[in-house]
């Protein structure tokens, strides 16, 4: 089987409850990383968004080891990106009888690894 060095592979986390905003900040910090390397950052970092990262995560690397025949060792994260999903409306009750819209956000996460390019 050969192994196409150029190949990118992804996985997409769609609809995950929570702010795009909060997952990008973990994003941030595993872009252009390897994978190992990421794994020890999501394992260790306080979020919230880390869980559904790391599934993703392992999800791309599945794909890259199953689809395209790579090492996991020698992959790394090119794109990870949070793009805005669609927002849950919910009403809550305030004084007077009145109600106040509370949007609660969904994001779709994706993640891309390719293997490191060697000179």
């Amino acid at each position: 089987m050969a192994i196409d060095t150029t190949a990118e592979t992804k996985a997409i986390a769609r609809y995950i409850r929570m702010s795009p905003f909060k997952v990008r900040r973990v994003l941030d910090q595993i872009r252009g990383r390897s994978y190992r390397e990421a794994l020890i950052i999501l394992e260790f970092m306080p979020y919230r968004a880390c869980d559904p990262i790391l599934k993703v995560l392992r999800s791309a690397v599945a794909n890259a080891e199953h689809n395209s025949g790579l090492d996991p060792a020698s992959l790394v994260i090119t794109k990870a990106t949070a793009d805005m999903g669609p927002s849950l409306k919910r009403f809550r009750p305030r004084a007077q009888g009145r109600a106040y819209q509370i949007r609660k956000p969904t994001c779709h996460i994706t993640v891309a690894v390719s293997p490191q390019v060697t000179e």
